[in-house]
């Protein structure tokens, strides 16, 4: 056990406190990956309607 159980508590919290964001970190970049792919996609799919059209 540990002479200060407070300073424990807050490397406890602080641990989980750095997965959580991560975890959001995680989250956000997979969010932004799918948009931009959507956004490539739509772009080419413009794209390829512009060249048809003329």
């Amino acid at each position: 056990m540990s002479d200060n159980p407070s300073r424990d508590t807050t490397t406890r919290e602080a641990s989980t406190r750095e997965e959580r964001m991560a975890a959001k970190l995680r989250e956000n970049l997979r969010r932004r990956k799918a948009q931009a792919r959507e956004m490539g996609q739509s772009d080419t799919a413009s794209k390829m309607a512009d060249k048809s059209g003329q």
